[in-house]
């Protein structure tokens, strides 16, 4: 899927820079940052959730008793 990504000045600039350093192009540079932010993010949730289930197993079974 095509889509615009707006950055600022600022931001592009940190883009072409890195891309430039690691001989990489702007777009595989920006494609890669997002597959990281998204897959820390779920693998932040899943572990809160496994903590939530492990810390909380006693509340949990009493909402699932009620």
């Amino acid at each position: 899927m095509a889509m615009t990504l707006r950055l600022t000045d600022e931001q592009t600039q940190a883009l072409r820079e890195t891309a430039e350093r690691e001989h990489r192009s702007m777009q595989e540079v920006a494609v890669e940052a997002v597959v990281l932010y998204t897959s820390r993010r779920t693998r932040k949730r899943d572990e809160l959730i496994a903590s939530i289930l492990t810390d909380r197993a006693d509340v949990l079974d009493r909402l699932g008793k009620a």
